[in-house]
């Protein structure tokens, strides 16, 4: 013999009210086979509504067994009660449940996209089921553009849309006029002739009439049990249209994600003021961690092009053992014969010595004091500097102890006027007469503007003519392009150990400074980069915030998403790319406005320009992704964890 279809053996529902326990339903008994139309009524808390949640697996019992079919529904997880109400059962609800920003096409093809059927396929069903239900001319029109029957059989067309082996019907003309209310009980007899299984509840006798079985119920404990026509029918169809059939995977899972976009993106957009606030966070936080990196980037690329430019194969030697060494100044072993061996080697491009002084400059009537810097030909090359007018002096003017001079432009500033060219001028360091043979370009300092005056002249003329100086201060090499930088440095190590006899002199390579100050501007950037990551937290904490009121305010949506069929994992997933859409919202708003700032940022600043890199593009977008997907993950599991009953019951 064949199980029944829906059986329920010593159940009980008890529920919490205060320090009392209250018994909904009490020890009901109750088996329903295929084909049956049965009417459960009973005055206001009876357990009609009760006993009909727990049928529909809307709610469980708290004590009993009740089998579908012959299988115990407690053994189920939450994702096959979830398949059960798609797939065998279709609820008609008193107040409808309609989604009111969907058409009724929409409406009705909820539970197929649950169960994966394909998009043409569901909406040509959806249609197929509305007009054989007489709503043909209102396929577009929304919950609010239709009278209460209507609205009705659109909820009729829902619960028929996956087949709806059994329909579960709550007070199916309690809101519909007396003709509606006809209209309706007509529909309910025509599909149960089809062979659907009809569950009515009901407080009214006369609906229950046309019921062929009547169960009547009072205080938890059904009190009589009415048979008008005989048990076991055999269901012969699946009501007005054909059976819905369950998609493949692939496309059940696009087409509950496309769902789930979609409320996603009406649910932002219908409150757009309150989803641009709860982005404002996130806006804020990507702009700063974008900017900031942008701004260390163009930095340390400014500082790299000013070291660049002035070579980073260029290697210092100075007397002593390292920065600060007291006992520089007493060591006087860099000499001219050193100057001639560096020379001779073939790694190095060029090479100039240095020895400096300050001295009174004058022209005229105008004293100021400068830098004088005694230097070799090749200063100008090793050091990168350009001319602007006039020329270098020459290796000859070098050997022949030249009195002539190079001067920047800050000397050409404060000694001659706009109009006079200094080139051919004699100016006096001290008590020496030079005449000005260049001016060299303007160049800025890797840390800033240079504002000194320096005057640079043959390092034979300041040794024997000025300062009187037999020994440099350091020398200067340029390494030959081509030729490893460290390699260099450990040779001319060597070499000046071998004519020293010692390590009286260290080494200081501009490619070692460019090194560090990359390292230090990365950890800078990092560092203020980890401060502007607070802002974005705050934002996320401001997404989670408002989510878990969007779950509160959209309770009974996903109630009316559960009763049809929904898992917990579709309406987790809503929620998560409603969070994730919000974030990544905020991000792109974020970047967009980072390129702002980087393009008004120059009309402030001229000296750096900040700099994008598509990795902290790249970054930003993740990040806002996680963001999304971390505070977002705990409304959306709120939502979905929340019973199927307690939501409806929720308006």
């Amino acid at each position: 013999m064949n199980p029944p279809l829906l059986e329920l053996r010593g159940v009980a529902r008890i529920y919490q009210t205060g320090d009392e326990p209250f018994r909904a339903l009490d020890d009901v008994d109750l088996r329903i086979d295929a084909g049956e139309m049965v009417a459960i009524i009973g005055p206001s808390g009876s357990g009609k509504s009760t006993l009909m949640n727990i049928l529909g697996c809307l709610d469980h019992a708290s004590a009993g067994e009740y089998l579908i079919a012959g299988q115990v529904t407690s053994d189920l997880e939450s994702q096959d009660l979830a398949r059960m109400r798609r797939t065998h059962f279709g609820f008609i609800f008193q107040r409808y449940h309609l989604l009111p920003h969907l058409d009724a096409v929409q409406n009705s093809e909820i539970p197929a996209i649950y169960a994966g059927l394909k998009k043409s396929e569901r909406k040509a069903r959806a249609i197929r089921l509305l007009a054989r239900l007489g709503l043909g001319d209102r396929l577009g029109h929304r919950p609010g553009q239709l009278s209460g029957g209507q609205q009705q059989r659109v909820s009729i067309s829902r619960a028929l849309m996956n087949g709806g082996q059994v329909i579960l019907a709550d007070e199916p003309t309690g809101a519909l006029d007396s003709k509606s209310g006809e209209e309706m009980l007509a529909l309910l007899g025509e599909l149960h002739q089809q062979g659907q299984t009809i569950i009515l509840v009901t407080h009214d006798p006369e609906v229950a009439a046309h019921a062929g079985r009547i169960i009547e119920m009072r205080d938890g404990r059904i009190i009589r049990d009415q048979r008008r026509q005989p048990s076991g029918r055999v269901a012969a169809g699946r009501a007005i249209g054909d059976e819905a059939a369950d998609g493949s995977r692939l496309g059940a899972a696009l087409g509950r994600s496309s769902e789930a976009f979609r409320m996603a993106w009406f649910a932002m957009s219908s409150h757009r003021l309150r989803t641009l606030l709860t982005m404002l966070g996130i806006i804020i936080g990507i702009t700063a961690v974008v900017c900031v990196v942008a701004l260390g980037q163009g930095a340390q690329q400014k500082i790299v092009d000013d070291i660049n430019a002035m070579g980073t194969n260029v290697i210092t030697i100075a007397p002593g053992q390292g920065w600060g060494d007291t006992r520089a100044a007493t060591i006087h072993t860099l000499v001219p014969s050193d100057l001639d061996a560096l020379k001779a080697q073939g790694y190095i491009d060029s090479v100039t010595p240095s020895l400096t002084t300050s001295k009174l400059l004058r022209y005229r009537n105008i004293t100021a004091s400068a830098s004088i810097t005694g230097v070799s030909e090749g200063y100008f090359r090793v050091r990168g500097l350009d001319i602007d007018r006039g020329g270098f002096f020459t290796a000859a003017e070098v050997r022949q102890l030249a009195q002539v001079v190079v001067i920047d432009p800050n000397t050409a500033a404060k000694l001659f006027s706009a109009a006079e060219d200094p080139v051919g001028k004699v100016v006096l360091l001290g008590g020496l007469p030079c005449r000005v043979v260049g001016v060299t370009k303007e160049k800025d300092s890797p840390f800033g503007n240079n504002q000194n005056l320096n005057v640079w002249l043959p390092y034979t003329s300041a040794m024997g003519r000025l300062i009187g100086q037999p020994y440099f201060n350091s020398i200067t090499v340029r390494v030959a392009e081509g030729f490893d930088n460290e390699q260099a440095e450990k040779n001319i190590t060597e070499l000046l150990i071998r004519r020293h006899g010692g390590a009286d002199f260290y080494t200081s390579s501009s490619d070692t400074i460019l090194k560090t100050v990359n390292e230090t501007t990365t950890t800078m950037t990092l560092l203020i980069a980890s401060i502007a990551v607070i802002s974005l937290i705050v934002g996320g904490i401001g997404v989670m915030n408002i989510m878990l009121v969007s779950v509160t305010e959209r309770t009974h949506e996903i109630g009316i998403r559960m009763a049809v069929g929904a898992r917990q994992g579709d309406i987790m997933q809503q929620f998560l790319i409603e969070a994730v859409l919000v974030c990544l919202l905020g991000g792109a708003c974020g970047i967009l406005l980072s390129y702002a700032v980087g393009w008004v940022f120059p009309l402030f600043v001229s000296s750096i320009r900040m700099k994008f890199s598509l990795l902290s593009i790249v970054s930003a977008v993740i990040c806002s992704t996680l963001i999304g997907v971390v505070f977002g993950f705990l409304p959306a599991r709120n939502a979905a964890r929340l019973d199927p009953v307690d939501a409806l019951a929720r308006d």
